[in-house]
């Protein structure tokens, strides 16, 4: 029998064996050397499995499972496991069930379903058809977990993501109305929020990201604590964190700039830039947050926490933020990721005293460049890879002279996102309609490509009239 440690690097081995003979597969002819290898390998690894059991790997949302263990993977496999879902996605493919000893003509035969079946009209069929001689190996359908509960489709999705983040801004306006006024606030009401919101990213992380790109500048505070828990919790899942730790990382975000309250509103709404002695009042903001966490209700492990977070998410990663200490101290893991998040948002929204957000690519630039510095490189890796190079709601010109709103981004392509074409060739504004940029025409070139990224304030563009 195998360990459940034995499993679970098994597995991973699985995933990325499998995406190496798709990708090989469409580059060489299926009788190739390298891909009869790549199959050799897959089966040596398959197959043990299969003798004590039937295998099924399965999509769920975002992540693949074997049975019910999510599969979880480090940085190095990070491209293979997004294009696997990627194509899975594609073809509406939710499980590949190995039923029995798996032979060479039952994975050829696979490979050859699978890559016809990608330009088909009907990929799920063409692919059952192709595999009906495979005595190895079977497939299911991709389940939509919310679509089966509620028999709704991709509107009713759409609504629920729309209740689930405006639920946590008007949470968090309430919290701080609060507090402000000396009330006591639960931490369990907090979690219920933060654990609907956990649950949508699990299944429908690119949606809620997307809600993120809404800036309001009127209710910054309470939008910016909302899209910096979004963030951080959808970067802790490509991290693999188990969804308990999910659930307190996205609370623990939540609170991260609650020491705001104290700063007098005159000062925090300035339209102009901060004197030296403004700027050290606001610098005293992670104290106040300890104190204001500190006399929170239902006080526990994950209070003192968000306590560490809100004093240390602008000390940076190499201390050169604030607050200062005597001697530097390792920063908490949660403070690295939400520090990050808390600075990419900030950057991108049109804050009171900075009223122009900057564009998303242009605030990723500079994030780069801080990189090793003031944010932890690795989780920037990660961090990049989720929200693309062109992040959602970015405003691009296309090389067809068309104008569009970055939809959802691409894992495999960074950057060939799905992207909402809003203005045709003509300037004119069109009602809308989703071209994805990694399609190609029968010669192998790129329908569309983006030229530059655009000022959408310069074309006075709303994001929530298209992203909602």
């Amino acid at each position: 029998m195998h360990s459940k440690e034995d499993l679970a690097i098994t597995a991973k081995d699985i995933i990325n064996q499998l995406a190496v003979i798709i990708r090989t597969a469409a580059i060489h002819d299926p009788g190739n050397v390298a891909v009869t290898t790549a199959i050799d390998k897959l089966i040596a690894i398959i197959n043990p499995l299969v003798l004590e059991g039937e295998l099924i790997l399965e999509l769920r949302g975002e992540f693949f499972y074997i049975g019910e263990a999510r599969i979880r993977y480090s940085l190095e496999y990070l491209p293979n496991f997004d294009f696997l879902v990627r194509e899975f996605k594609r073809r509406g493919l939710g499980s590949v069930i190995f039923k029995g000893i798996l032979k060479p003509s039952d994975m050829q035969a696979f490979l050859k379903a699978f890559i016809s079946s990608g330009p088909s009209p009907d990929p799920f069929e063409t692919l059952t058809e192709g595999i009906s001689e495979a005595d190895g190996l079977g497939i299911g359908k991709l389940r939509r977990i919310r679509d089966e509960a509620e028999g709704g489709g991709t509107q009713d999705i759409r609504r629920e993501v729309k209740k689930s983040y405006f639920n946590a801004v008007s949470f968090t306006r309430g919290v701080i109305t609060k507090i402000k006024s000396g009330e006591k606030v639960s931490i369990k009401k907090a979690k219920r929020v933060v654990e609907s919101m956990v649950d949508l990213i699990l299944e429908e992380e690119q949606l809620l990201l997307g809600m993120t790109a809404i800036k309001d500048y009127d209710e910054y505070t309470y939008h910016h604590s909302v899209n910096v828990s979004i963030l951080s919790v959808a970067l802790g899942q490509r991290l693999g964190l188990s969804k308990k730790a999910l659930t307190e990382l996205g609370l623990v975000a939540l609170f991260h700039d609650i020491g705001k309250i104290e700063i007098p509103s005159e000062l925090l709404n300035k339209p102009t830039s901060f004197s030296d002695e403004e700027w050290n009042i606001v610098k005293k903001h992670p104290f106040w947050g300890v104190k204001a966490i500190l006399r929170l209700r239902g006080f526990d492990a994950t209070s003192i926490r968000a306590a560490i977070v809100a004093f240390e998410h602008h000390m940076n990663y190499d201390f050169s933020g604030y607050p200062t200490t005597r001697k530097p101290i390792e920063l908490d893991f949660y403070s690295r990721l939400i520090g990050l998040a808390d600075q990419y948002d900030g950057m991108t929204s049109s804050r009171v005293y900075s009223r122009i957000p900057m564009p998303p690519d242009r605030a990723l630039s500079l994030m780069m460049e801080r990189a090793g510095t003031q944010l932890d490189p690795i989780l920037f890796k990660f961090f990049i890879n989720m929200i693309g190079v062109f992040p959602v709601g970015t405003l691009v010109m296309l090389d067809t002279k068309e104008l569009g709103l970055v939809y959802q981004s691409d894992a495999v392509f960074l950057d060939r996102p799905k992207v909402l074409v809003i203005m045709n060739d003509k300037g004119e504004k069109i009602s809308g309609h989703v071209v994805d940029l990694s399609e190609k025409d029968s010669n192998g070139k790129f329908l569309r490509s983006i030229v530059r990224t655009m000022d959408p304030n310069k074309y006075r563009i709303n994001l929530a009239e298209y992203l909602l």
